[in-house]
């Protein structure tokens, strides 16, 4: 069973931590900027069937460069679709994770897709609805062959509406050790989704929770 460990940590100074990864050498990913936007939609049943069994299904449409499609196609673009569960025994919290050695831990099967928006209709035949849209930009980065401490360890700095966040995803000792390097502590870690992070945010400022997208501009 394929399994996602991970943690999130607040960023507050983005320069000052892409200041650091150079320092640890951390390179781009992918090439140019780097820099990818995300179009997220999870889906579920009427009745909310997946988020009362903690599972989670979601498309995931990736385009380059920041340049903003939503699902339609462009040869720059790549869709995933995603399932994720809890994994059996452990200490669980809201959103189905484990937590084990203080980091969220998931059941996660994720492939590629030739057609999003084909996926989608099918999933609505068969009684999924999009249940929440979100969107950011990710640029992941990993760290180089002389630090093997971090194999297998990706450092995704996510901008999201909410703010700015780091994902730390990989081996446990790769994610603890990569965090103190970057100056953060484990009272620093966040073990859950920005779903749940975007409705905190909503309750905080009083405001309806909705889909959490940026703001368009004027």
């Amino acid at each position: 069973m394929a399994q996602e460990i991970e943690i999130k940590l607040r960023v507050e100074d983005i320069d000052a931590l892409k200041a650091t990864l150079k320092k640890m050498g951390a390179r781009l990913l992918f090439r140019g900027t780097g820099r990818v936007h995300e179009w997220n939609t999870l889906f579920d049943t009427a009745q909310q069937d997946l988020r009362k069994r903690q599972q989670l299904l979601r498309t995931r449409v990736e385009t380059p460069d920041g340049h903003v499609s939503r699902g339609k196609k462009n040869g720059g673009q790549l869709a995933l679709l995603t399932f994720k569960g809890p994994v059996a025994g452990g200490r669980l919290r809201a959103g189905g994770s484990k937590i084990g050695g203080g980091h969220k831990v998931r059941e996660e099967i994720e492939f590629q897709l030739g057609d999003a928006a084909g996926v989608a209709k099918i999933l609505e035949r068969l009684g999924m609805l999009p249940s929440f849209h979100y969107e950011k930009y990710r640029t992941t980065f990993h760290l180089p062959a002389t630090k093997p401490w971090a194999k297998g360890l990706l450092i995704e700095l996510d901008e999201t509406p909410i703010g700015t966040f780091m994902e730390l995803e990989g081996p446990p000792r790769a994610i603890d050790r990569a965090a103190k390097e970057l100056g953060f502590s484990k009272k620093d870690y966040i073990l859950t989704n920005y779903v749940s992070l975007f409705a905190e945010d909503c309750r905080r400022r009083g405001q309806k929770m909705g889909d959490m997208v940026f703001q368009k501009r004027k």
